[in-house]
């Protein structure tokens, strides 16, 4: 398997796939779950109001499955305790950089993710430029010199992924949910230790936007086997409370 570039279309209801470079073979085979078809959300049981509207509304919605656990898990090591916005610069920089241009008939600078030992190479000052402090880097690049191991995790439950992953320090369980949540299509794993999580699914489900991380695993119990889809339809359904100063860090706590 290498680098691979896919392009995915609709025609008359069927789903075409065409993808070059050396992943091309892999990318194509792994389509169907790329796409979805590993999901089922009709194991899914709503018991509010809210999220029986929302499943209802939304029929197609299907949790994916990458099989790919490093190209998961370093954006998500970049999104600790920043903004989303100061994230996705960071690896939009660090990519664009360090990656190599897609192949086939891809837009225009669109590259791909480093192999490990690139990112093992990338020098200091380059990951302050793109915004990312030292915390940061140094969690990406004790985890890419595990990188064969992490690959590995791809093979195992969800549950025994997270702990493989949270063998390396500075990845805890708000890194690891949000890993496995695309890796594994994980319809049960829960983030944790977030900014603004707790406070959407309070509002939503009971009217309590200063919920914190017990009083929203209360109220996803009901869920258990399928919270993460729970959690992803309350933010599907647009019901989120005014913003209001923070009370908590975002990322793993305790773990940097």
């Amino acid at each position: 398997m290498g680098p691979g570039t896919l392009r995915v279309s609709v025609h008359d209801d069927a789903v075409r796939g065409q993808a070059w470079g050396p992943g091309a073979d892999w990318l194509l085979d792994r389509l169907p779950e790329l796409l979805g078809a590993a999901d089922d959300p009709s194991a899914f049981v709503p018991r509010h109001r809210l999220l029986a509207f929302t499943h209802h509304r939304l029929p197609g919605l299907r949790l994916l499955r990458t099989g790919l656990v490093l190209e998961s898990l370093i954006p998500s090591i970049l999104e600790q305790k920043v903004t989303t916005g100061e994230a996705y610069r960071a690896w939009r920089l660090l990519v664009r950089k360090y990656g190599e241009p897609a192949p086939g008939p891809a837009p225009e600078r669109m590259a791909v993710m480093p192999a490990p030992r690139t990112w093992a190479l990338i020098p200091s000052w380059e990951w302050h430029r793109a915004g990312v402090d030292d915390k940061r880097a140094s969690t990406v690049l004790r985890a890419v010199r595990v990188a064969a191991r992490m690959e590995e995790a791809a093979r195992m439950s969800p549950e025994e992924a997270r702990a493989r992953l949270e063998l390396v320090s500075g990845i805890g369980p708000w890194t690891s949910a949000e890993t496995v949540q695309r890796s594994h299509g994980a319809v049960d794993a829960v983030t944790t230790g977030d900014l603004h999580l707790p406070g959407i699914v309070g509002w939503a489900l009971a009217g309590d936007r200063d919920a914190d991380d017990s009083v929203m695993l209360s109220l996803l119990e009901p869920y258990a086997g399928q919270r993460h889809r729970a959690v992803r339809l309350i933010l599907l359904s647009g019901r989120t409370p005014a913003r209001r100063a923070p009370r908590m860090p975002h990322g793993d706590i305790g773990r940097l």
